[in-house]
């Protein structure tokens, strides 16, 4: 949708919705329900977590709408944003306890895979790679535009934590698709 249509959206949706009109809301989610899984998908390990982050974002936008205060073309983009990287934040958190958790019942890594050494590696497969924290930070920084004050004040850390997390991921990517461009 173009940022005009959303602009307009902005102004005309989020007061009918604010009034709890059904339709309103719809419009809403449709207008950003891509944004939102594309941004959740990023950040998030599987199409299944993106999918479950999309929808607590909008149960949150419906909750909350009453109580937005935004002003100005993008404000509602923003704090939609805003509330999907949360989500998505802490369903991270999530995932991190429960591999946590299984490696603890198990006696031995229940993670993830590095993949096989055989694979092309694209940009796609390198950020796989990266711990769910680094990826989160590469993508709210490098891509949404998130400034590091923002992401640790999401993240709950400090702000030379997310520095310190998107420096280290760009060694790391530089690192591994370096190494895939000299096979």
């Amino acid at each position: 949708m173009a940022d005009i249509t959303l602009a307009a959206l902005d102004d005309m949706a989020v007061h009918r919705a604010k009034s709890g009109d059904l339709a309103a809301l719809e419009r809403v989610y449709r207008a950003y329900e891509g944004t939102v899984y594309t941004l959740a998908r990023r950040m998030c390990r599987s199409p299944e977590d993106a999918e479950e982050v999309m929808q607590e974002t909008f149960l949150e936008v419906c909750r909350s709408i009453r109580k937005f205060r935004g002003t100005g073309p993008g404000s509602l983009t923003a704090w939609i944003k805003r509330i999907a990287s949360s989500k998505a934040l802490i369903r991270i958190r999530y995932e991190k306890y429960r591999e946590t958790e299984a490696l603890q019942e198990d006696g031995g890594w229940a993670g993830r895979r590095d993949g096989d050494a055989g694979l092309q590696l694209d940009l796609e497969a390198a950020l796989r790679q990266l711990s769910d924290t680094s990826r989160a930070v590469v993508w709210l920084h490098d891509v949404e535009g998130y400034t590091h004050e923002e992401i640790a004040e999401q993240m709950g850390k400090t702000v030379s934590f997310s520095k310190s997390q998107l420096s280290r991921a760009h060694a790391r990517l530089r690192k591994m698709l370096g190494e895939e461009a000299q096979c």
